[in-house]
């Protein structure tokens, strides 16, 4: 019987993250080459790793149909390269794809069944708007199992500003230009482009070359944020600006166990310490991360106080106004998306765990003072999904000093 391994994160790289549509910088480029693109990104970053001894590829994909369909995880390692020995799959779990992603190799890994595997995730919304193609089962309104407008994602968050109404809109407002400000801030001093993998595209004005994100608005100011429109309600909360929009992206990540990551001379950035997802009603679908972190720092036996850096995905800022509001953190706590988040950068749904993964883990290279850090995400039809990662630089002299 295989023993059970530690998980770690080897590596995480992604795409820049493109605007959705015909005037985006993706608009004719495929969603797999997006995803191709970041696996071989990701294997010439770490030419340490063995391309045969890969015992499987999972990639994500929300809209699962034309480029990012033909089970993308097979093909996407197909199209990499990798020898045709490496398996691969697909899997969706909306924008906790790539994190289901990880967290399903990572089950494997430490079982002692996988020794080296790769997790991603690519969302092309351009090609592939969100609910396109699906057909939801007239059930779940006749028998008023969910509400109406659950899949309307803005109609959730303004159903969150509703339950909780001190949650403000200028709450909301102030959080998203901060965002803004923050990630600004990591691109000024070079923190986000260490792990974008460029990629090259084609626009009416001929080839070009992506290297950075498409949507950032660092010139975002309160005033600004107060006029734009609330397309989800009449006199709503919800707006573009303090929600993320819709992109086009990839990103893959490489896992190892303990042993294979020393054996073949691996970095390790994070260590996997704990992973669950929770369910929560699907009307207020963006409180799903509060359930899942209790999970998790459940199963990991820790406390929201031993955790020193926190990656919330910015679905909406009133989202993770929710979660901070739960365990009492302030809004502007510096410990929360130190770099920013996806109002600023984006969220190509399935593939933003990893950018999550991917920002934490070059934070712990920084801070040898934080322990623990953890990504989290809520998740269409009422879910959430949280990991906890221990720092392997962490330093007890360091922690003091801070």
């Amino acid at each position: 019987m295989a023993e059970r391994a530690d998980v770690v994160f080897v590596d995480g790289v992604r795409t820049p993250f493109g605007k959705a549509g015909e005037k985006g910088m993706y608009w004719n480029t495929r969603a797999d080459d997006l995803v191709v693109k970041a696996i071989v990104g990701l294997l010439e970053r770490n030419p340490n790793a063995p391309k045969d001894q890969i015992d499987d590829v999972a990639i994500a994909a929300t809209t699962q149909t034309g480029d990012q369909g033909l089970t993308i995880g097979r093909s996407a390692a197909i199209l990499a390269g990798l020898p045709k020995s490496v398996p691969g799959f697909a899997i969706d779990r909306m924008c906790a794809g790539a994190m289901t992603s990880v967290a399903m190799l990572a089950g494997s890994i430490g079982y002692g069944q996988y020794r080296l595997a790769i997790g991603g995730g690519v969302e092309h919304m351009g090609h592939h708007p969100m609910g396109s193609g699906v057909d939801p089962n007239p059930r779940f309104v006749a028998e008023k199992m969910v509400s109406e407008d659950a899949l309307v994602m803005g109609a959730t968050a303004e159903r969150i500003h509703d339950r909780f109404p001190h949650l403000t809109k200028e709450r909301a407002d102030r959080y998203a230009m901060g965002s803004q400000q923050r990630t600004a801030a990591a691109y000024e001093a070079g923190k986000i482009q260490q792990d974008l993998v460029p990629v090259a595209i084609r626009t009416g004005e001929g080839w070009g070359l992506a290297t950075r994100d498409e949507v950032m608005r660092p010139e975002t100011t309160l005033e600004g944020l107060a006029t734009l429109k609330t397309p989800f309600r009449p006199h709503g909360r919800v707006t573009a600006g303090n929600a993320s929009g819709l992109n086009d992206g990839a990103t893959a990540a490489l896992l190892a166990s303990g042993d294979a990551a020393k054996e073949y001379g691996l970095n390790v950035k994070m260590k996997l310490v704990s992973y669950a997802f929770a369910g929560v009603d699907p009307a207020i679908m963006g409180i799903g991360p509060v359930p899942a972190t209790e999970k998790a720092l459940r199963i990991a036996g820790l406390k929201m106080d031993d955790i020193g850096i926190l990656e919330v995905n910015e679905a909406f800022a009133v989202q993770v106004l929710s979660l901070l509001d739960h365990y009492g953190i302030d809004d502007d706590d510096p410990r929360v998306n130190p770099w920013g988040g996806a109002i600023a950068v984006g969220h190509p749904l399935a593939s933003s765990g990893v950018r999550l993964m991917n920002q934490l883990a070059s934070q712990f290279a920084e801070r040898p003072d934080v322990r623990y850090g953890i990504t989290t995400m809520c998740v269409g039809l009422g879910q959430g999904g949280t990991m906890v990662w221990e720092n392997p630089n962490y330093s007890r002299k360091a922690a003091k000093k801070a």
